[in-house]
């Protein structure tokens, strides 16, 4: 079937793919698509009933074809077809999906238009105001659609576990069912109800496995639109539900895809401070007859087995005998709360920058806000720190060594050091990112990391593992040259962006640093002046974090391979001015070596750790950690170092550097036991 021209024009605009359909009202849209002016009500109202003929003629076409339901229902509005559109529609959708379409039947064309518009295209960071389902959120009688949507969906399996609807593997839901469910679930998840931990374990319990033995299961497909919507809005109890859903599942590939999704999982619960907090503490105490196996978390997460007040060193035999599904579950739990630990600590870090102060209440008691530093307002504007959440009854932030001064932020590294405090984050020892006289001039850019050469593999990786979002490079199809990476901050008013090119096949360059705020739904660009103090340090925190370890100046092996230029910069970078993250390396030094038992042979300058060795002096550099020896400056390469100072305390790990720099300050300083002949024939070149 052929349509008319302005039929033509009116799929493209409802579909999204007319150059200039980019922003409804639909009025304004197809006014000025059909030649007309969107101010002119006359024209506006001769454009509604010349559409008539071709809205009715897109809506018989559309019919044939179920993937734009919701662009027939627009069209239907145009050509007054809503009676003679429903009952074809029932034939060809499921119930939960019908009752999604009377819904909208209710609905005006303009509203219409804005849904399908939002069911058509995923909304990732961009504006739409600010999210799918907190636009669902305010949409007539859909929260409401949203709760029996989802318990019809429950009974639905119900029926199918009990027998009373005959199983079929991945036929409990149609397409269109397990799209509108995902929505619902996205907009109950986004209003975090209370109705809804309860019914998701169900119905997440009957889709996972099959009522027979087979290896199927009910719908494979809404476990992982549910797994999807729970990344766009997770909270702790739908990821134990997920959880325990991967557990009973008998298809050998669904837990391996749900694994790849919980990576995503945990991470994104961070970004919501409200419900984060709810994450169990992870202790726990099991009695096995005689036995306890108890987990704690004052440090690392740890499984331990005791028999009354002593502790033991392995598992009872016993208990390995008897409960041997016990045990295996117990160490899987560890793991878990390790994951948990993480994403708390993930979720506190991101509270730096919040726009509301997030209920740090809930955390009283628990190990890990004893272990960090808070900020008591004990009267109007006046804010003491004091390390745990021990002042009551006012107002509390996390401590941040921007807002201190110098004598306080050295006064609480020495409380670290000294108590051999682990924080869950670094955060008495966190590096502090000002505007720079360079940046005051660029006025809406920053170029501090700019030209860096980096491992592309590990950047996304550290994207991924710091929240930040970017476009895949790469010189094949569905890849691009030039990418921004994105992270949203203070609650999503302000996004940094780090724009990075392809430099080579697995290698990327990085580019400038640059901020916008949000107003209403778009997004400006905004001069640096005018950015957060904390939104620009932590991102440019991250920023620096992602140039320190991707870039090949890090890596020895650059020394003498590549190009001239590669050469050239891996010389330079390779032993440069400290950035902040270095300065704060440096400063730890400064503070164990009194404590290291090669103190005698440690010294420090600028921007290296020197230490004197039997056979030469080595200058260990303390941003990338790489060795020039005196009296010639000749580089030493050593790719790895043995960790001689396992047991010394470090108050942080982020990037291993600091541990790296030690492990060969260890080695070199008794340079004459040094046995691999890799290293002695440089020394003694």
């Amino acid at each position: 079937m052929h349509l008319s021209p302005l039929a033509e024009r009116l799929l493209k605009l409802l579909n999204g793919s007319a150059p200039d359909a980019t922003h409804w009202p639909v009025t304004s849209q197809l006014t000025t698509a059909m030649g007309g002016r969107p101010g002119d009500s006359a024209v506006v109202d001769q454009t509604w009933r010349n559409l008539v003929a071709p809205a009715r003629e897109l809506a018989d076409y559309l019919l044939r074809d179920d993937r734009l339901p919701f662009a027939v229902l627009v069209a239907a509005g145009l050509a007054g077809m809503d009676p003679e559109v429903r009952p074809q529609l029932a034939e060809a959708l499921g119930p939960i999906a019908i009752a999604e379409v009377d819904l909208l039947l209710g609905w005006d064309v303009e509203l219409r238009a804005l849904f399908a518009e939002a069911a058509r295209a995923p909304v990732l960071d961009e504006p739409r105001p600010t999210g799918l389902a907190e636009w669902l959120d305010g949409l007539p009688g859909y929260p409401a659609f949203a709760r029996v949507a989802l318990e019809q969906a429950e009974a639905r399996v119900a029926a199918i576990q009990t027998g009373e609807i005959p199983y079929q593997a991945d036929k409990a839901f149609d397409n269109w069912e397990t799209r509108t469910l995902g929505r619902a679930v996205r907009l109950a998840l986004y209003r975090d109800e209370r109705w809804l931990p309860a019914l998701l374990d169900r119905l997440l319990n009957g889709v996972a496995v099959a009522p027979t033995k087979a290896k199927t299961l009910p719908s494979q497909a809404l476990l992982f639109e549910i797994a999807r919507a729970v990344e766009d809005h997770p909270t702790p109890e739908a990821i134990s539900s997920l959880r325990a859903a991967r557990q009973i599942t008998r298809h050998a590939g669904v837990p391996k895809q749900l694994d790849r999704m919980f990576k995503r999982i945990e991470p994104a619960l961070a970004e919501r401070l409200e419900v984060a907090f709810r994450l169990p503490d992870g202790r726990v105490r099991q009695a096995f007859g005689e036995h306890a196996a108890v987990i704690s978390i004052d440090g690392e997460p740890e499984l331990s087995w005791w028999h009354g007040d002593k502790k033991l060193k392995s598992v009872p035999a016993a208990v390995k005998r008897e409960h041997p599904e016990e045990v295996k579950r117990l160490r899987e739990q560890v793991k878990l709360v390790q994951q948990q630990q993480t994403t708390l600590a993930r979720a506190l870090e991101a509270g730096y920058t919040a726009e509301k102060a997030p209920p740090y209440r809930q955390l009283q008691g628990h190990p890990i806000a004893e272990r960090l530093i808070w900020e008591f307002e004990v009267s109007p504007g006046v804010w003491r720190s004091e390390l745990g959440l021990n002042v009551p009854d006012v107002p509390v932030r996390p401590w941040h060594p921007a807002r201190a001064s110098v004598e306080e932020v050295r006064a609480w590294r020495e409380v670290v050091q000294d108590k051999e405090l682990r924080q869950p984050y670094k955060q008495a020892f966190r590096e502090v990112y000002l505007l720079t006289p360079a940046e005051k001039e660029t006025r809406d850019h920053s170029n501090r990391f700019a030209g860096h050469v980096v491992d592309y593999r590990r950047l996304r990786a550290l994207f991924k593992a710091r929240g930040w979002k970017s476009n895949y490079l790469g010189p094949w199809d569905g890849g691009f040259d030039g990418g921004d990476g994105r992270r949203l901050l203070a609650g999503g008013q302000w996004r940094a962006t780090l724009e990075h090119n392809l430099y080579d096949e697995g290698y990327a360059l990085t580019g400038q640093v640059l901020f916008q705020r949000l107003v209403e739904g778009r997004w400006h660009l905004a001069p640096l002046a005018e950015v957060p103090a904390l939104v620009f340090s932590e991102a440019m925190r991250d920023v620096d974090l992602f140039v320190g370890v991707c870039s090949i100046t890090a890596d020895p092996r650059w020394a003498d391979i590549g190009p001239d230029e590669l050469q050239t910069y891996w010389r330079t970078g390779s032993f440069a001015a400290l950035a902040p993250s270095a300065e704060v390396r440096r400063d730890v030094l400064s503070r164990l070596l009194p404590r290291l038992a090669i103190t005698d042979r440690c010294t420090l300058t600028d921007r290296f750790l020197v230490v004197r060795g039997d056979l030469r002096t080595y200058k260990i550099h303390l941003g990338s950690a790489n060795i020039l020896m005196e009296p010639n400056d000749a580089y030493l390469c050593i790719v790895s170092a043995r960790d001689p100072h396992a047991g010394l305390f470090l108050p942080f790990e982020e990037d291993g550097r600091l541990a790296l720099i030690l492990s060969k300050a260890f080695l070199l300083a008794n340079d004459t036991a040094i046995t691999d002949p890799s290293i002695t024939r440089q020394i003694r070149a």
